[in-house]
């Protein structure tokens, strides 16, 4: 408990000093602080488990805070870090729940770096080492949670409407440790049509488990052990419509491991076919100023393992452990609604409405599903 007031005092000095944060620290301005803070309203209801339970509704309050520094020497050379609040054994989540108002345990509250890096740019190429986010452009979370931050090295380079990015990288099993290798390589295209601005992309994450390493066993759904090769193409087109900016959106995903009925991992060998994934979204608005607003809707069909669920994003379900979410296995809506404040400021609500696309394991009784919503309040510095 005395740990968790000083890391939510910390947060909320942090958000306190926003209002200078963004000012560089040096006279040359090569140095500078960056970060977010968030405050959310959570409700989880109507959830049922794989056995036909149900589990108890939750409400609870959760913040956010991740904060860094970034020195920029010259044009070529850059190099930083950041530090993020979450449990230890979070890769997915950076948020801590500071009430929950149905008197359950709210969980750990840690701080830890989750980037630190060399970056050198020349020309056209840009390289980093260290831990970064994935250089692997996306429409949206469903593949790549944005707060998973792997070990290694990036790459990318831009040729006038084209862009390569690959890497390979250590696989995080919460924030202090690793297991496994996963590689990428991608090729984005932008071009214009009109008025209307489209991006297609192509890529492939290959996921090469180690099924010795000690620390397999914090990942849910034998996903430290488990191999994959994923397939994503991508289609954004941007337009205007009703005299504001809107984003249409189709992601396909296909995962193209072979995985066998005889496999010793009876949750592998039950899924076995269930490789395939899509998103379809679109979004009217914006929040880039005060009174601005925004719109959106999302549909998914994601099918077990389509993605590596402990890379992918932790919103849509509250399926998993306290701390590890597998978010797989499931369709259905998100409906969002969101205002720009001012000053970096916004206010973003999300409605999920989902439910689970088969049965859990050959015993299991019933699917799973869920509905949550969300409201939170976001600061940029």
């Amino acid at each position: 408990m005395k740990f968790r007031a000083i890391g939510v005092g910390f947060a909320l000095f942090l958000a306190a000093s926003s209002c200078w944060a963004d000012i560089s620290l040096d006279d040359n301005g090569k140095l500078s602080v960056y970060g977010d803070f968030r405050a959310r309203l959570e409700a989880d209801w109507d959830s049922q488990r794989s056995d036909g339970s149900e589990r108890d509704d939750r409400n609870r309050l959760r913040v956010r805070v991740r904060a860094g520094l970034k020195y920029v020497a010259n044009e070529q050379v850059s190099f930083g870090f950041r530090i993020r609040s979450g449990a230890d054994d979070s890769q997915q989540s950076p948020h801590i729940t500071v009430i929950d108002f149905d008197d359950n345990d709210t969980g750990d509250a840690h701080f830890n770096l989750d980037k630190w890096y060399f970056k050198y740019n020349a020309g056209r190429t840009s390289t980093w080492i260290g831990r970064n986010s994935l250089p692997f452009w996306k429409a949206n979370e469903m593949v790549l949670d944005d707060d998973v931050t792997p070990a290694g090295l990036g790459f990318s380079y831009q040729a006038d409407k084209v862009r390569f990015n690959a890497g390979y990288f250590s696989k995080p099993a919460g924030v202090q440790n690793f297991t496994g290798n996963t590689g990428v390589a991608q090729v984005v295209f932008d071009t214009t049509v009109g008025n209307t601005s489209l991006v297609f992309a192509g890529g492939v994450i290959v996921v090469d488990a180690d099924a010795n390493s000690s620390n397999n066993g914090l990942l849910l759904d034998n996903n430290g052990a488990r191999d994959y090769t994923i397939w994503i193409g991508n289609v954004q087109a941007s337009l205007t419509a009703m005299d504001r900016p809107l984003k249409l959106n189709l992601d396909l995903i296909h995962n193209s491991k072979n995985y066998s009925a005889s496999d010793p991992d009876a949750f592998t060998a039950f899924h076995r076919n269930e490789t395939d994934g899509y998103v379809i979204s679109a979004r009217l608005g914006d929040t880039n100023e005060r009174g601005h607003w925004l719109f959106g809707y999302y549909y998914s069909h994601i099918e077990t393992f389509a993605v590596n669920n402990s890379l992918a994003q932790d919103d849509w379900v509250r399926w998993g452990s306290a701390t590890q979410t597998r978010a797989s296995n499931f369709e259905g809506s998100e409906f969002r609604a969101a205002v720009g404040l001012g000053n970096k400021m916004n206010v973003v609500a999300r409605l999920y409405i989902v439910d689970a696309i088969k049965r859990r394991s050959a015993t299991s009784l019933d699917k799973e599903d869920g509905n949550r919503f969300r409201v939170d309040l976001n600061w940029k510095f």
